[in-house]
């Protein structure tokens, strides 16, 4: 199949009867390499035969009472040349009217609990928003798959949620967050930050991999208690004889228990409250370690996955990020 731009949905259900298996990667233009690694992998998934469609379309449901709808950046020539050279066969970019042609939608998606958590109780009504032009896009492009970012975390999740409590007949696939060389993750909203402000917005990945590597040293350090007898014992023994540094890790080591999410916490926690005295400063929304299938924080001894998530405003500008992680130690 041949590239094609199309603005209706009975254009593009008339290229459904010649066309494989259809994947779709929902975008709000403005697209980066982030979006391209998205269709790339829909390319692989579906393969040859297969299409791929990619949908540009600010939705306005999903912005609220003073956020960025009127300056968000529409590109949409520039679109249409990185889905392209990415591997899409279409770009669906439809209009309001053709989205919403009776006006906003009086009948929406509630997201639930799981949508007032983290960035529905900074956004309220966002994840509303979100899941029902979510809906309107996937019965619109009619795809046997459709992949997004795991950047945005509690979006994927939510989706997730909505097509199994919904039965919607497709297949939901995340794909790993797209990240610079100094680990800031891809944002069509990082062309707002001027150069200093981009410093600071490091300190959202710097946080996340601060923690990563806390939890990494929080297992190392409970494995070894694990495997070794009578540390405390020999750590006094170190002591005794001056051996203070040999002593430190010992005592460390033997009281290294199972639960260390509070302080995988204070790590990012710590990296964050530096850059509030940064200039300019980032203003934090939250910091969370949740379990990812409910975004509710997780205790200290938790085990099994979860992600660590933080938003933060940075000028004018706001900011997410993430990171899966997993709690405990094999034995």
């Amino acid at each position: 199949m041949s590239f094609r731009m199309v603005t209706t949905a009975d254009e593009l259900h008339a290229l459904r009867a010649v066309t494989g298996t259809r994947a779709v990667v929902m975008t709000m233009g403005a697209l980066h390499e982030g979006h391209a690694s998205l269709v790339r992998t829909a390319r692989d998934l579906v393969g040859p035969a297969g299409s791929v469609v990619v949908t540009v379309f600010v939705n306005p449901l999903q912005f609220g009472a003073g956020e960025d709808l009127a300056r968000y950046p529409r590109t949409l020539d520039a679109d249409l040349a990185t889905a392209e050279a990415a591997g899409a066969d279409i770009v669906f970019a439809p209009s309001v009217d053709e989205v919403y042609p009776g006006g906003e939608p009086q009948v929406r998606i509630s997201a639930g609990p799981m949508g007032e958590r983290l960035e529905g109780a900074y956004r309220p009504g966002h994840f509303d928003g979100m899941l029902t032009v979510v809906a309107k896009l996937l019965h619109l492009t009619r795809p046997d798959i459709a992949l997004y970012g795991r950047k945005d975390a509690q979006q994927l999740a939510l989706i997730r949620r909505m097509a199994r409590d919904l039965n919607f007949p497709v297949e939901i696939v995340g794909v790993p967050t797209v990240r610079e060389e100094d680990g800031l993750a891809l944002s069509s909203r990082n062309r707002y930050l001027s150069s200093a402000e981009r410093v600071t917005a490091l300190s959202l990945s710097r946080a996340l991999f601060a923690a990563r590597d806390r939890l990494a040293a929080q297992q190392a350090l409970h494995a070894r208690a694990e495997a070794t007898a009578g540390t405390l014992a020999r750590a006094a023994a170190l002591s005794a004889i001056g051996e203070a540094r040999a002593a430190a890790d010992t005592a460390a080591v033997a009281q290294a228990g199972p639960g260390c999410a509070d302080a995988v916490r204070t790590a990012a926690r710590t990296v964050l409250d530096e850059a509030t005295r940064l200039s300019p400063p980032l203003a934090l929304d939250y910091l969370a370690l949740v379990d990812p299938a409910t975004f509710a924080e997780i205790p200290d001894d938790h085990h099994g996955e979860a992600i660590i998530a933080v938003a933060a405003k940075v000028g004018g500008t706001r900011l997410i990020d993430n990171i899966s992680l997993t709690f405990g130690v094999s034995t």
